[in-house]
């Protein structure tokens, strides 16, 4: 049913939770695992940090770069290969043009369950992608340690 499981994270618990979720529905389907973390990097990101020799822009990359590492080293429990990116730019639109550049069947992230005023002003990377995107999207609800 499914062939191409597109995981975007963006190194929150929610996102771990919902890699998870992924993994079992890719072993499931022997499915392909691409896992995304989009850098925001912002018109400010070549300033240099205090006490640093990098630039923000750096910094954020590198740590978009740790977080999709730790979800694919998750990955290696279920024995799936996986590929990592990082791209630059809004979230909601680097993922859903990934996910049609790779040809993903499905999308399968977390979200932080924010609702009312703040997403009102601040909007929803998760929303987005399910009303934006072509692509079928499970929202996987963050499982916690007491379950």
């Amino acid at each position: 049913m499914f062939e191409t499981i597109l995981i975007p994270t963006d190194g929150s618990e929610y996102a771990e939770s919902a890699a998870e979720t992924g993994f079992e529905l890719a072993s499931r389907h022997d499915a392909t695992v691409h896992v995304i973390c989009v850098a925001e990097t912002g018109p400010l990101s070549d300033i240099r940090l205090p006490g640093d020799s990098t630039n923000a822009k750096e910094a954020i990359h590198g740590q978009a770069e740790r977080f999709v590492s730790r979800i694919a080293e998750r990955a290696q429990a279920y024995d799936l290969e996986v590929t990592t990116v990082v791209r630059e730019g809004p979230p909601e639109t680097e993922i859903l043009e990934y996910g049609e550049e790779i040809g993903a069947d499905l999308i399968v992230m977390g979200t932080r369950g924010r609702g009312g005023i703040h997403r009102m002003a601040v909007g929803s990377v998760a929303d987005h992608v399910i009303r934006f995107g072509d692509i079928q999207v499970l929202i996987a609800k963050h499982r916690s340690e007491e379950q």
